[in-house]
């Protein structure tokens, strides 16, 4: 479980518990016995951080920066008004949070797996000929963006959340390409995800994140907007904060366990990773609601949401890095462009010299 706890000066070099300790107040995450760090290495100075913070404080539409290396929070500012206590417009970053508790039901026996398809699921919207395509679609398909469905997103978005029923509509939209083709990004895939666990859990999504993300976690998951059946949306709109954020990168980073509790399956946490396709415009991978790029040679799993929120996980550096930005002004690259400078230019430099220094190898 996630809990804040004061820092126990260390005396000499030696520092107890797994965590590093780089500030006055530490975020642990559970890390296991096997994991703690030899006495004899040196804690990570947070002043060298600094020009990072510096850079973050530059950027207009930034609202936060966190940065945990080994389960310990060593930095954490909150810009134009945004606090540690305030949560955050997470948009799509609620995706990676969907796949999550798609590979909980699945290892619940709640759902079959990646190859079930949806007909089950929705027969009154799939009993025509005409929809025989469709019925062959898969959870996994939904979960990488492949399902070949015409998009609910960017164009369509308007259209699509002020229609009377975003299921029936999003099942209504034509296939433009084979399933298991190319991406076609679109939230209405996620929103049958999120469709699909209040079937088979028999539960709100809401209520199933709460119980299998929250409690282990110790974070708190506010409900978020539903659709005109109730279902929860299923992929944007979810509210977290930056510390939750860190919590569920953590997560992710830590091969889906909080200290001895798995809460993800490993192989769920892994398979999520391997990218299964590439969106057309930027070339960033994708896999289960989890994009992957490579920064500075290191590769870099990340969960992404408009306008600049986002879950970096480093796993050689043993690091999560979160953003959040203004949520509701217009899309603009250049602050996305800057996000990711800020990483490679200012953040994995850092990282990389300080796993050099612990290692003792580079």
């Amino acid at each position: 479980m996630v809990k804040v706890v004061e820092v126990i000066k260390a005396r000499g070099s030696g520092i107890p518990g797994p965590s590093i300790v780089l500030s006055a107040v530490t975020l642990f995450l559970g890390a296991p016995a096997e994991a703690q760090r030899p006495p004899s290495v040196r804690s990570l100075d947070p002043a060298i951080l600094r020009p990072a913070f510096d850079r973050a404080a530059q950027l207009p539409k930034l609202r936060s920066l966190l940065i945990a290396v080994d389960g310990s929070l060593v930095g954490e500012r909150y810009y134009r008004g945004a606090t540690r206590a305030r949560t955050a417009n997470v948009k799509s970053v609620s995706k990676s949070i969907i796949s999550a508790l798609i590979g909980i039901a699945i290892a619940e026996g709640k759902l079959e797996g990646v190859d079930q398809t949806i007909a089950e699921f929705f027969p009154r919207d799939l009993r025509d000929s005409a929809s025989a395509e469709k019925a062959q679609i898969t959870i996994g398909d939904l979960l990488s963006m492949r399902a070949g469905l015409e998009s609910t997103s960017f164009d369509g978005y308007g259209r699509w959340v002020t229609s009377a029923n975003w299921v029936r509509s999003a099942l209504a939209r034509p296939m433009v390409a084979p399933r298991g083709g190319p991406m076609i990004y679109s939230t209405g895939n996620t929103h049958l995800l999120s469709a699909i666990l209040t079937k088979a859990t028999g539960m709100s999504t809401w209520t199933y994140a709460r119980l299998k993300l929250g409690v282990p976690l110790g974070i708190d998951i506010p409900r978020w907007p539903r659709d005109p059946q109730g279902v929860y949306f299923g992929g944007n709109d979810m509210r977290l904060t930056p510390r939750a954020m860190v919590a569920v990168g953590e997560l992710y980073r830590n091969d889906g366990r909080v200290g001895r509790r798995q809460v993800i399956p490993a192989w769920w946490v892994d398979s999520s990773f391997v990218v299964r396709t590439h969106s057309p415009f930027n070339g960033h991978g994708y896999g289960w609601g989890w994009w992957t790029r490579t920064a500075m040679d290191y590769r870099v799993n990340f969960a992404w949401g408009y306008g600049g929120q986002f879950i970096f996980i480093i796993p050689a550096l043993r690091a999560t890095v979160v953003m959040t930005s203004d949520a509701e002004g217009r899309r603009e690259w250049g602050h996305l462009d800057a996000l990711h400078d800020l990483i490679d230019s200012h953040v994995i430099p850092v990282l990389e010299n300080y796993r050099c220094e612990r290692m003792r190898a580079c």
